[in-house]
Formats: C-alpha cells, sequence, structure tokens
C-alpha cells in the first residue's frame, strides 16, 4: 500500500534517529566532504558546484524517481528524506511501496522542489534506494524459488558497515527474514567456541549460564554433532555445507526437537532442492554482501 507520506517509517523497523543520521552521513559524502554536512541547506545546496553554476537560484522543477529494470523496491521512505533534507518545502508523491514489484519505467517516487536541491539529492537518494532495492530484489528470488516448501529464507551479519538495518530491513522487503541483528541478541556456538570451551555440551552450558533468556544455536557440520547438540539443549542448529540427503538424515534425527538452518554454499539453482529436505531455513549471506543494485534514475521534467 502507497503511503500518503512518503517519508513515513511507519512498519519499516527503522528509527527515526539512525535514519536521519544515514541521511545527514550520505549528503555529506557529496556535499561536504566529510563526516559532517553543513546546517544550512542553502549552503550545502551551494556546495554542488555544478548545479550552483548551471541552474538559476529560483527554478522550480518536477523529478522523477524511475526503475530503470524490474525488481522489487526497499529504501523508499528513506530516499525520500534525502530530498526532503535539502528541499524542506518540496511536495512529495509515492508511486510505489517498499516490497512492491516494480517493472522498468515505473515512477516509484516523485519530488518537486527546488531544482538545485533535487539535483543535490540525487546521487544520495538512488545510492540508498538501488542499494536496499538490490537487496529485496534478490531476496525475492530466493523466496520465489522456496515457495511451498515451508522453509524461510533468512539473511546473515554480512553486512555494508554501517548499513546493517537497512540492508537488513530490505531483506524483509523481498520476504525473507532476519536471522540476528548482531552479537547481542543471539547466541552463535561456531567451532572456534567449542574449541575454547571444550565441547559443544560446554559451550552451550556456559551460555545458558551467563545469558538465560538469550536463544543458543550451534553450528554443526556432521549429523552426529547436530545430535550432540539438541541433546545439549541447542534450539537451533546450524548445518553447514550438508547435501541434501545429509540434511535429511537430520531432520529425520532431530527435526522437531531445535530449529533447523541449511547454510554454506547455496545456490538458487538447488535453493529448492534443500528446502524440500525439511530444514526450517535457508540461510542466504549472499543477499547483503553480494547482491546488484536495481537500476534507478532521477528524471528531471517541466
Amino acid at each position: 500500500m502507497v503511503s500518503a507520506d512518503p517519508r513515513s517509517l511507519e512498519g519499516t523497523g527503522l528509527s527515526e534517529a539512525w535514519v536521519e543520521d544515514l541521511v545527514e552521513r550520505t549528503l555529506a559524502e557529496d556535499l561536504a566532504g566529510g563526516p559532517v554536512l553543513p546546517s544550512a541547506p542553502d549552503l550545502a545546496v551551494a556546495l554542488d558546484v555544478t548545479s550552483a553554476a548551471t541552474v538559476p537560484p529560483a527554478q522550480y522543477g518536477t523529478a522523477d524517481l524511475v526503475a530503470r529494470a524490474d525488481g522489487v523496491v526497499a529504501g523508499l521512505p528513506v530516499a525520500a528524506r534525502v530530498f526532503a533534507r535539502l528541499a524542506p518545502g518540496a511536495t512529495l508523491t509515492a508511486g510505489a511501496a517498499d516490497g512492491d514489484r516494480v517493472s522498468r519505467g515505473d515512477v516509484l517516487l516523485t519530488v518537486r522542489g527546488p531544482v538545485r536541491a533535487l539535483l543535490a539529492a540525487e546521487r544520495s537518494a538512488l545510492n540508498i534506494a538501488s542499494r536496499a532495492s538490490g537487496i529485496a530484489t534478490a531476496t525475492r528470488a530466493w523466496v520465489d524459488a522456496v515457495e511451498g516448501t515451508g522453509a524461510v529464507v533468512l539473511d546473515t551479519r554480512k553486512t555494508t558497515p554501517g548499513l546493517r538495518p537497512l540492508e537488513k530491513y530490505a531483506v524483509r522487503c523481498g520476504g525473507g527474514s532476519n536471522k540476528r541483528m548482531g552479537l547481542y541478541d543471539v547466541a552463535m556456538v561456531k567451532d572456534n567456541h567449542v574449541a575454547a570451551a571444550g565441547s559443544v555440551a560446554a559451550a552451550v552450558a556456559a551460555v545458558r549460564e551467563r545469558a538465560p533468556r538469550v536463544p543458543v544455536q550451534v553450528e554443526a557440520d556432521t549429523a552426529e554433532q547436530a545430535v550432540e547438540a539438541v541433546e545439549a539443549g541447542a534450539d537451533f542448529l546450524l548445518l553447514d555445507n550438508m547435501a541434501p540427503d545429509r540434511l535429511r538424515e537430520v531432520v529425520a534425527l532431530v527435526g522437531g526437537r531445535a530449529q533447523l538452518e541449511a547454510t554454506g554454499g547455496l545456490t538458487l539453482a538447488v535453493a529448492r532442492e534443500v528446502a524440500a529436505t525439511g530444514v526450517d531455513y535457508l540461510s542466504v549471506g549472499a543477499l547483503t554482501h553480494s547482491s546488484p543494485i536495481l537500476d534507478l534514475a532521477l528524471d528531471l521534467r517541466d
């Protein structure tokens, strides 16, 4: 559903403070040459030397944010806030909502305001929306591939530094789910933790003692490790680089006693086969570390 206010963050899970900071940092890269954006919008726009030289100060115009390829969009409210930051009185009209499938040529957002401000904001807005929409588009391809199996597509912490909330939001826009936001909300016991603790059981027990309310996940490379982890009290198993036959074996052994995630080396070509083994989740780091952008552009008119 298209929001009446294209800048609204309602339902995104993104905080006002974080988005405001992202907008400031992104614009500062273009306009200030550093981490701080000048406080006065007119000064910020003046720092776009090309627009200041070629566009009369009083010129107003309308610009459309347009899809140059088919995909799923995300990050439009953040892009809208980029324009609003440099042109506080601009009129913004939504043409699409985050999570929508769009086609080449679709208008996603229309902005009317001072042309200097629109052009100064252009690349920052496009960078944000293109990156988020690329992730949403890639996620939707995975979600479509496993549709009907009951398996859920998950992301990982392999995100661009400083953009994790946006990128994980984009995964949700594409129909996927977030595994964990950081090291604080879920305990993930991997081989190095097991080595340090002495055993899977010791590692799980240590986490339970220190953080009793935090879900415990354990990485398993073999069926034997999976059984050991469940018997030690793990809530969730990461079944790493297991072939479909081995995944089915683990599902038969421990299914129902812990949530099961297939991870490592997954591709779209095998996604449905892996999902059909009975695992609960497919974990795909490539959603955030390797998705290409969705090609978007800003077209100025009248």
